[in-house]
C-alpha cells in the first residue's frame, strides 16, 4: 500500500498533466488570449502554477528554487505571474514550468513527509507548516487551476475532458452534446420565470 507522500506526490502530477495537456495543439494566440473579464489564459494558469509550486516546494520548505522569474521579485506587477509578458515565450513559460517541476519532485523526495517549513504569507497560527500539508494546498491549487484550464480550453476550440485520452465524459457527437445543451437552457429559462 503506497504511503502518504507517495499519494500525495502522484495526486500533484496528475493534476500537472491535467493543467499541462491543455495547451497541446494550439498556437501561440491561443495559450496566451485572455478569455474571462479578469484575463484568464492557458499559459497564464501554467506560469502561475509553475510560481506557486516553486514557492511553496522551495523557499516555504528550506529549498530555494533557482533562477526565479522575475515575478518572483518585488518590481513585479499585479498579476505578472498569471500572463505571459510580451518579453515571454510560450518555451520559457514551458521551461519554467518544468524547471519547477523537477524542484518540487526533488523536494518532496528528499524531504519526510512531516518535514517543517515556514509559509511568510500565511498568518502566524498556520505556521510551521509541514510537507504533507504543503502537498495537499498545492494538490487543492493545482486541480483547481486545472479546472479553470478545462473552462478556459472549452472556450478556445471546444476541446474537453480529464486528460488527451480519456474525456471522462459522456462519449456523443456534437448533436447530442448541442440537444443537451439546449436542454439546459430551456431549463435555466423555466425556473427563472
Amino acid at each position: 500500500m503506497a504511503d502518504t507522500k507517495e499519494i500525495l506526490a502522484r495526486y500533484l502530477s496528475a493534476a500537472r498533466d491535467a493543467l499541462t495537456w491543455k495547451l497541446e495543439g494550439l498556437s501561440d494566440y491561443d495559450v496566451r488570449r485572455p478569455m474571462t473579464p479578469t484575463g484568464t489564459n492557458l499559459l497564464g494558469l501554467v506560469k502561475h502554477a509553475a510560481v506557486v509550486q516553486a514557492g511553496y516546494l522551495g523557499d516555504c520548505m528550506g529549498r530555494p528554487f533557482p533562477d526565479p522569474p522575475a515575478c518572483f521579485g518585488d518590481d513585479a506587477e499585479d498579476n505578472d505571474d498569471m500572463w505571459a509578458l510580451p518579453n515571454e515565450t510560450r518555451a520559457d513559460i514551458e521551461a519554467l514550468w518544468a524547471r519547477s517541476c523537477a524542484h518540487a519532485d526533488a523536494t518532496i523526495a528528499a524531504l519526510a513527509i512531516d518535514a517543517q517549513g515556514h509559509v511568510p504569507w500565511w498568518p502566524p497560527e498556520r505556521n510551521p507548516v509541514t510537507l504533507e500539508y504543503v502537498l495537499v494546498h498545492l494538490q487543492y491549487d493545482l486541480s483547481r487551476h486545472a479546472g479553470h484550464a478545462d473552462i478556459v480550453r472549452e472556450l478556445i476550440d471546444g476541446s474537453a475532458g480529464l486528460t488527451a485520452t480519456n474525456s471522462n465524459l459522456p462519449d456523443h457527437d456534437a448533436d447530442w452534446w448541442r440537444a443537451y445543451v439546449e436542454r439546459l437552457e430551456e431549463t435555466a429559462r423555466h425556473v427563472r420565470g
